[in-house]
Protein backbone atom coordinates (compact mmCIF):
# COMPACT_ATOMS: atom_id res chain seq x y z
CA UNK A 1 0.00 0.00 0.00
CA UNK A 2 2.56 2.44 1.05
CA UNK A 3 4.76 1.89 -2.07
CA UNK A 4 1.69 2.23 -4.24
CA UNK A 5 1.09 5.55 -2.14
CA UNK A 6 4.96 6.48 -2.87
CA UNK A 7 5.74 5.26 -6.42
CA UNK A 8 4.43 8.29 -8.74
CA UNK A 9 6.19 10.89 -6.63
CA UNK A 10 9.28 9.11 -6.46
CA UNK A 11 8.84 8.30 -10.17
CA UNK A 12 8.93 12.00 -11.25
CA UNK A 13 11.17 13.27 -8.84
CA UNK A 14 13.41 10.51 -10.58
CA UNK A 15 12.52 11.86 -13.68
CA UNK A 16 13.08 15.65 -12.63
CA UNK A 17 16.73 14.95 -11.21
CA UNK A 18 17.93 13.71 -14.07
CA UNK A 19 16.84 15.83 -16.65
CA UNK A 20 17.62 19.16 -14.50
CA UNK A 21 21.58 17.45 -13.90
CA UNK A 22 21.79 16.88 -17.95
CA UNK A 23 19.81 20.72 -18.52
CA UNK A 24 18.47 22.97 -16.32
CA UNK A 25 17.43 24.91 -18.93
CA UNK A 26 15.02 22.31 -20.70
CA UNK A 27 11.61 22.86 -20.74
CA UNK A 28 10.02 19.82 -19.64
CA UNK A 29 11.52 20.16 -16.34
CA UNK A 30 9.32 22.91 -15.66
CA UNK A 31 6.40 20.01 -16.26
CA UNK A 32 8.23 17.37 -14.57
CA UNK A 33 8.46 19.44 -11.36
CA UNK A 34 4.86 20.59 -11.12
CA UNK A 35 4.24 16.92 -11.11
CA UNK A 36 6.55 15.88 -9.20
CA UNK A 37 4.64 18.62 -6.31
CA UNK A 38 1.59 17.69 -7.57
CA UNK A 39 1.97 13.69 -7.23
CA UNK A 40 3.37 14.34 -3.63
CA UNK A 41 0.55 16.34 -2.59
CA UNK A 42 -1.55 13.84 -3.36
CA UNK A 43 0.59 10.98 -1.65
CA UNK A 44 0.60 13.08 1.58
CA UNK A 45 -2.80 13.24 2.07
CA UNK A 46 -3.59 9.81 1.34
CA UNK A 47 -1.27 9.24 4.19
CA UNK A 48 -2.94 11.34 6.59
CA UNK A 49 -5.13 8.36 7.29
CA UNK A 50 -8.96 9.94 9.30
CA UNK A 51 -7.31 13.38 8.25
CA UNK A 52 -7.49 13.24 4.79
CA UNK A 53 -10.96 15.15 4.68
CA UNK A 54 -10.30 18.01 6.90
CA UNK A 55 -6.85 18.34 4.50
CA UNK A 56 -8.70 18.76 1.28
CA UNK A 57 -11.42 20.87 2.52
CA UNK A 58 -8.40 22.85 4.19
CA UNK A 59 -6.81 22.32 0.89
CA UNK A 60 -9.72 23.30 -1.24
CA UNK A 61 -10.82 26.50 0.62
CA UNK A 62 -6.73 27.76 0.23
CA UNK A 63 -7.24 27.23 -3.60
CA UNK A 64 -10.70 28.84 -4.13
CA UNK A 65 -9.37 32.42 -1.80
CA UNK A 66 -6.14 32.22 -3.68
CA UNK A 67 -7.85 32.28 -7.06
CA UNK A 68 -10.63 34.92 -5.78
CA UNK A 69 -7.41 36.84 -4.65
CA UNK A 70 -4.72 36.79 -7.46
CA UNK A 71 -6.72 39.25 -10.13
CA UNK A 72 -7.02 41.54 -7.16
CA UNK A 73 -3.51 41.10 -6.55
CA UNK A 74 -2.33 41.56 -10.20
CA UNK A 75 -4.17 44.06 -10.91
CA UNK A 76 -2.79 46.29 -7.63
CA UNK A 77 0.78 45.45 -8.55
CA UNK A 78 0.07 46.66 -11.85
CA UNK A 79 -1.10 50.05 -11.01
CA UNK A 80 2.40 49.85 -8.84
CA UNK A 81 4.37 49.16 -11.47
CA UNK A 82 2.77 52.16 -14.25
CA UNK A 83 3.51 54.51 -10.87
CA UNK A 84 7.03 53.50 -10.18
CA UNK A 85 8.19 52.22 -13.78
CA UNK A 86 6.02 54.54 -15.99
CA UNK A 87 3.65 53.41 -18.59
CA UNK A 88 5.10 50.96 -21.39
CA UNK A 89 3.62 48.04 -22.60
CA UNK A 90 5.38 45.83 -20.65
CA UNK A 91 4.52 47.44 -17.34
CA UNK A 92 1.43 46.44 -17.98
CA UNK A 93 1.86 42.96 -17.89
CA UNK A 94 0.52 42.02 -14.67
CA UNK A 95 -2.06 44.27 -15.12
CA UNK A 96 -3.66 43.15 -18.04
CA UNK A 97 -2.91 39.68 -16.67
CA UNK A 98 -5.24 40.42 -13.38
CA UNK A 99 -8.12 41.46 -15.37
CA UNK A 100 -7.84 38.18 -17.69
CA UNK A 101 -7.78 36.07 -14.50
CA UNK A 102 -10.57 38.40 -12.99
CA UNK A 103 -12.64 38.00 -16.43
CA UNK A 104 -11.92 34.21 -16.17
CA UNK A 105 -13.31 34.30 -12.91
CA UNK A 106 -16.81 36.24 -13.82
CA UNK A 107 -17.31 34.01 -16.90
CA UNK A 108 -16.91 30.56 -14.75
CA UNK A 109 -19.56 31.90 -12.30
CA UNK A 110 -21.95 33.34 -15.52
CA UNK A 111 -21.44 29.81 -16.83
CA UNK A 112 -22.97 27.89 -13.77
CA UNK A 113 -25.27 30.84 -12.88
CA UNK A 114 -26.64 31.30 -15.99
CA UNK A 115 -28.55 27.65 -16.69
CA UNK A 116 -30.57 28.61 -13.31
CA UNK A 117 -31.58 31.68 -14.46
CA UNK A 118 -32.60 30.31 -17.71
CA UNK A 119 -34.91 28.19 -16.72
CA UNK A 120 -37.19 26.08 -19.08
CA UNK A 121 -40.32 28.53 -19.77
CA UNK A 122 -38.63 31.73 -20.11
CA UNK A 123 -38.34 32.74 -23.74
CA UNK A 124 -34.93 34.29 -23.69
CA UNK A 125 -33.53 31.13 -21.98
CA UNK A 126 -31.76 29.85 -25.34
CA UNK A 127 -29.45 33.20 -25.27
CA UNK A 128 -28.81 32.70 -21.53
CA UNK A 129 -27.85 29.31 -22.09
CA UNK A 130 -25.65 30.21 -24.71
CA UNK A 131 -23.87 32.88 -22.57
CA UNK A 132 -23.46 30.11 -20.01
CA UNK A 133 -21.56 28.29 -23.02
CA UNK A 134 -19.05 30.91 -24.13
CA UNK A 135 -18.75 31.86 -20.51
CA UNK A 136 -17.34 28.14 -20.03
CA UNK A 137 -15.33 28.23 -22.54
CA UNK A 138 -13.75 31.22 -21.47
CA UNK A 139 -13.32 30.26 -18.36
CA UNK A 140 -11.40 27.05 -18.99
CA UNK A 141 -9.02 28.99 -21.76
CA UNK A 142 -8.18 31.51 -19.11
CA UNK A 143 -7.51 28.39 -16.09
CA UNK A 144 -5.04 26.55 -18.98
CA UNK A 145 -2.93 29.55 -19.54
CA UNK A 146 -2.95 30.84 -15.88
CA UNK A 147 -1.86 27.34 -14.95
CA UNK A 148 0.66 26.94 -17.79
CA UNK A 149 2.40 30.59 -16.24
CA UNK A 150 2.05 28.58 -13.01
CA UNK A 151 4.22 25.71 -13.88
CA UNK A 152 6.69 27.97 -15.57
CA UNK A 153 6.69 30.25 -12.71
CA UNK A 154 7.54 27.34 -9.84
CA UNK A 155 10.34 26.07 -12.09
CA UNK A 156 11.71 29.54 -12.16
CA UNK A 157 11.32 29.88 -8.77
CA UNK A 158 12.93 26.32 -8.30
CA UNK A 159 16.28 27.35 -9.92
CA UNK A 160 16.72 30.35 -7.61
CA UNK A 161 16.29 27.78 -4.26
CA UNK A 162 18.64 24.43 -5.72
CA UNK A 163 21.94 24.39 -4.40
CA UNK A 164 24.75 24.73 -6.96
CA UNK A 165 28.58 24.33 -6.50
CA UNK A 166 31.12 27.08 -6.34
CA UNK A 167 34.94 27.29 -7.81
CA UNK A 168 33.92 29.04 -10.11
CA UNK A 169 36.21 30.05 -13.01
CA UNK A 170 34.59 33.05 -14.30
CA UNK A 171 31.32 34.37 -13.70
CA UNK A 172 29.04 36.43 -16.73
CA UNK A 173 27.09 39.43 -15.58
CA UNK A 174 24.34 40.55 -17.71
CA UNK A 175 23.94 44.13 -18.13
CA UNK A 176 21.02 46.35 -17.68
CA UNK A 177 20.23 50.10 -19.73
CA UNK A 178 21.92 52.89 -17.57
CA UNK A 179 20.33 56.05 -16.52
CA UNK A 180 20.93 58.92 -17.82
CA UNK A 181 23.50 57.73 -20.08
CA UNK A 182 26.28 56.51 -17.31
CA UNK A 183 24.71 56.02 -13.77
CA UNK A 184 23.95 52.32 -12.74
CA UNK A 185 20.22 51.60 -12.11
CA UNK A 186 19.37 49.54 -8.65
CA UNK A 187 18.66 45.94 -11.43
CA UNK A 188 21.85 46.37 -12.44
CA UNK A 189 23.48 47.30 -9.51
CA UNK A 190 21.65 44.41 -7.98
CA UNK A 191 23.06 41.94 -9.98
CA UNK A 192 26.63 43.05 -9.59
CA UNK A 193 26.21 42.85 -5.66
CA UNK A 194 25.41 39.06 -6.05
CA UNK A 195 28.32 38.63 -8.45
CA UNK A 196 30.70 40.00 -5.72
CA UNK A 197 29.10 38.36 -3.20
CA UNK A 198 29.78 34.90 -5.46
CA UNK A 199 33.40 35.83 -6.03
CA UNK A 200 34.02 36.40 -2.17
CA UNK A 201 32.58 33.06 -1.16
CA UNK A 202 34.66 31.24 -3.86
CA UNK A 203 37.99 29.57 -2.74
CA UNK A 204 39.38 30.33 -5.62
CA UNK A 205 38.34 33.79 -7.12
CA UNK A 206 36.96 33.91 -10.47
CA UNK A 207 37.52 36.14 -13.40
CA UNK A 208 34.44 38.48 -13.45
CA UNK A 209 32.43 39.03 -17.30
CA UNK A 210 30.90 42.37 -16.82
CA UNK A 211 28.82 42.08 -20.22
CA UNK A 212 26.79 45.06 -22.48
CA UNK A 213 27.51 47.46 -24.95
CA UNK A 214 26.55 50.97 -25.71
CA UNK A 215 23.18 52.37 -26.27
CA UNK A 216 22.22 54.50 -28.42
CA UNK A 217 21.21 57.16 -25.04
CA UNK A 218 24.25 55.75 -23.53
CA UNK A 219 27.01 57.86 -22.46
CA UNK A 220 29.39 54.70 -21.93
CA UNK A 221 28.69 51.42 -21.99
CA UNK A 222 27.33 49.03 -19.93
CA UNK A 223 30.28 47.10 -19.18
CA UNK A 224 32.62 49.96 -18.60
CA UNK A 225 29.37 51.44 -16.21
CA UNK A 226 29.53 47.63 -14.27
CA UNK A 227 33.84 47.65 -14.44
CA UNK A 228 34.05 51.06 -12.84
CA UNK A 229 31.16 49.70 -9.57
CA UNK A 230 33.08 46.42 -9.34
CA UNK A 231 36.50 48.49 -9.14
CA UNK A 232 34.84 50.80 -6.27
CA UNK A 233 33.86 48.01 -4.39
CA UNK A 234 37.44 46.29 -4.73
CA UNK A 235 37.49 43.67 -7.22
CA UNK A 236 41.13 43.72 -8.43
CA UNK A 237 41.23 44.52 -12.42
CA UNK A 238 43.40 42.01 -13.08
CA UNK A 239 39.65 39.70 -12.13
CA UNK A 240 37.76 41.84 -14.51
CA UNK A 241 37.46 41.42 -18.66
CA UNK A 242 34.55 43.90 -20.32
CA UNK A 243 32.47 42.31 -23.03
CA UNK A 244 31.53 45.39 -24.35
CA UNK A 245 30.26 44.81 -27.85
CA UNK A 246 26.72 42.74 -27.31
CA UNK A 247 22.75 44.42 -27.40
CA UNK A 248 21.02 41.82 -26.09
CA UNK A 249 21.08 38.68 -24.04
CA UNK A 250 21.72 36.11 -26.46
CA UNK A 251 24.85 38.31 -27.63
CA UNK A 252 26.08 38.64 -23.82
CA UNK A 253 26.43 35.44 -23.71
CA UNK A 254 27.98 34.34 -27.14
CA UNK A 255 30.28 36.95 -27.00
CA UNK A 256 31.60 36.18 -23.29
CA UNK A 257 31.36 32.70 -24.48
CA UNK A 258 34.38 33.61 -26.97
CA UNK A 259 36.21 35.45 -24.32
CA UNK A 260 36.12 32.29 -22.05
CA UNK A 261 36.89 29.91 -24.94
CA UNK A 262 39.89 32.15 -25.94
CA UNK A 263 41.46 31.36 -21.85
CA UNK A 264 43.40 28.90 -21.41
CA UNK A 265 42.46 26.40 -17.58
CA UNK A 266 39.28 24.91 -16.40
CA UNK A 267 36.59 27.25 -17.83
CA UNK A 268 33.37 26.58 -14.70
CA UNK A 269 30.99 29.38 -15.35
CA UNK A 270 28.32 31.17 -13.88
CA UNK A 271 25.82 33.85 -14.97
CA UNK A 272 24.74 36.05 -12.74
CA UNK A 273 21.39 37.81 -13.97
CA UNK A 274 18.00 39.10 -12.22
CA UNK A 275 16.42 35.78 -11.00
CA UNK A 276 13.39 35.78 -13.36
CA UNK A 277 16.20 36.08 -16.33
CA UNK A 278 17.54 33.22 -15.09
CA UNK A 279 15.78 30.44 -17.01
CA UNK A 280 16.04 31.84 -20.18
CA UNK A 281 19.58 32.97 -20.45
CA UNK A 282 20.08 29.36 -19.71
CA UNK A 283 18.41 28.59 -22.67
CA UNK A 284 20.51 30.66 -24.66
CA UNK A 285 23.38 29.28 -23.28
CA UNK A 286 21.74 25.55 -24.51
CA UNK A 287 22.02 27.12 -28.04
CA UNK A 288 25.54 28.18 -27.74
CA UNK A 289 26.90 25.37 -26.15
CA UNK A 290 27.75 27.44 -22.92
CA UNK A 291 27.33 24.92 -19.70
CA UNK A 292 27.27 27.35 -17.05
CA UNK A 293 25.17 27.79 -13.40
CA UNK A 294 22.35 30.39 -13.37
CA UNK A 295 22.34 32.70 -10.54
CA UNK A 296 19.70 34.70 -9.86
CA UNK A 297 20.17 38.30 -8.09
CA UNK A 298 17.40 40.36 -5.91
CA UNK A 299 14.53 42.52 -7.59
CA UNK A 300 11.55 44.32 -5.98
CA UNK A 301 8.56 42.59 -5.23
CA UNK A 302 6.19 45.10 -7.18
CA UNK A 303 8.65 44.06 -9.92
CA UNK A 304 8.68 40.41 -10.22
CA UNK A 305 5.34 39.84 -11.22
CA UNK A 306 5.29 41.89 -14.70
CA UNK A 307 9.20 40.44 -15.11
CA UNK A 308 7.98 36.91 -14.97
CA UNK A 309 5.03 37.09 -17.07
CA UNK A 310 7.60 38.84 -20.12
CA UNK A 311 9.98 36.06 -19.74
CA UNK A 312 7.16 33.30 -19.87
CA UNK A 313 5.65 35.69 -23.25
CA UNK A 314 9.37 35.11 -24.52
CA UNK A 315 9.88 32.19 -24.40
CA UNK A 316 6.18 31.08 -25.29
CA UNK A 317 7.27 33.15 -28.72
CA UNK A 318 9.53 30.76 -29.58
CA UNK A 319 8.03 28.77 -32.40
CA UNK A 320 8.34 25.20 -31.07
CA UNK A 321 6.68 26.31 -27.54
CA UNK A 322 4.50 28.35 -29.22
CA UNK A 323 3.26 25.50 -31.01
CA UNK A 324 3.03 22.99 -27.61
CA UNK A 325 1.37 26.12 -25.58
CA UNK A 326 -1.73 26.04 -28.67
CA UNK A 327 -1.64 22.29 -29.11
CA UNK A 328 -2.44 21.46 -25.69
CA UNK A 329 -5.21 24.43 -25.77
CA UNK A 330 -6.78 22.74 -28.63
CA UNK A 331 -6.37 19.60 -27.29
CA UNK A 332 -8.71 20.58 -23.99
CA UNK A 333 -10.66 22.80 -25.82
CA UNK A 334 -11.67 19.93 -28.57
CA UNK A 335 -14.26 17.98 -25.88
CA UNK A 336 -15.78 21.02 -24.61
CA UNK A 337 -16.20 22.36 -27.67
CA UNK A 338 -17.81 19.04 -29.45
CA UNK A 339 -20.30 18.97 -25.70
CA UNK A 340 -21.60 22.65 -25.77
CA UNK A 341 -21.17 23.51 -29.78
CA UNK A 342 -22.37 20.18 -31.67
CA UNK A 343 -24.20 22.05 -34.62
CA UNK A 344 -21.97 24.56 -35.03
Amino acid sequence: MLSSILFPPAVFWALLAVSFHKDRSRYRNCYLLFFALFSSVIALVRLAGPFQGTIVAVFAWGVLLTLLIVPFFLVWNGIVMLRREGRSLGNLLSLGLGLAVGFGEVAAFLAVIMPEIAGDSWDGANYLFQISRLGMFASVSVFYFSMAFVVFMLYCVFLQIIPHKRDFDYIIIHGAGLLDGDRMSKLLADRLDKAIEVYRKDPTPPVLIPSGGQGSDETISEAEAMQRYLLEKGIPADHIIKEDQSATTFENLKNSKEIIDAQEGSKYTALVSSNYHVYRALRYCRKIGLKCVGIGSHVAFYYWPSALIREFIAVHAETKHLIMLLAGWILLMLPLYLAYFPAW
